[in-house]
């Protein structure tokens, strides 16, 4: 299988797991990217199952919206039984890198209002520790010096992510070389920068369930 099949079988079970706990009551809560991409496209087949969406980002409200799914704004909405989305890494007790796609902030708040997050990804985001992959870090633009110099006390190496603006007009700093061994910690030194909004460790907050998508299969691993 190659990599989108692979997205695609996990976005299905993602589906699958969900659908017998939904109702015509219920909202889903949806991430950015990719493989959130192919879960909109398996959802969207059960629209009529329940309510609506919670979306991270504004590409993914474009897309449910482009499959008819209503979109529901966070404030109006209590709680979410469910929030799926992918990773651009994941250890074995479920922290997460998020934020290749420039959404973290808002995947995060959505992160935090679910009752169950559940972290769709193939084979390759699994990792021993985590940090290969570059942190992204989202900040107010006029601290974006400022806080790339806390950024090398810490260790790291940030850069920034030209071009790109978030959803909530900040800019993006990917702080490469870190080896990421106490992701809770560090995802609390990060945000205590003045200045940053948030960074893409989903730490202190990790998935419930990972569905991991591989040649033999599916696989389920919960924290």
């Amino acid at each position: 299988m190659n990599q989108d099949q692979l997205k695609q079988a996990v976005a299905q079970a993602a589906v699958d797991h969900i659908l017998p706990r939904l109702d015509s009551k219920s909202i889903v809560g949806v991430g950015t990217g990719s493989t959130a991409n192919f879960f909109i496209d398996a959802l969207a087949k059960h629209k009529m199952d329940f309510d609506g969406a919670i979306a991270s980002s504004e590409a993914t409200a474009a897309r449910l919206k482009g499959h008819g799914i209503p979109v529901y704004d966070l404030n109006s909405t209590a709680e979410l039984e469910f929030y799926v989305d992918g990773t651009d890494e994941s250890d074995e007790r479920l922290h997460l890198i998020k934020g290749g796609g420039a959404a973290l902030t808002r995947e995060k708040i959505v992160a935090a209002v679910a009752r169950t997050f559940i972290c769709i990804a193939d084979a390759s985001k699994l990792v021993p520790v985590l940090g290969a992959f570059p942190l992204p870090v989202e900040v107010i633009p006029m601290a974006r010096s400022y806080v790339a110099r806390q950024l090398v006390k810490l260790g790291g190496d940030p850069v920034y992510r030209e071009g790109v603006l978030t959803d909530n007009g900040n800019v993006i700093l990917d702080v490469h070389n870190l080896s990421i061994t106490d992701p809770v910690k560090l995802e609390a030194d990060i945000n205590a920068i003045v200045g940053v909004v948030t960074n893409g460790l989903f730490a202190a907050r990790p998935a419930d369930l990972l569905l991991l998508g591989t040649a033999e299969g599916v696989k389920t691993l919960k924290r």
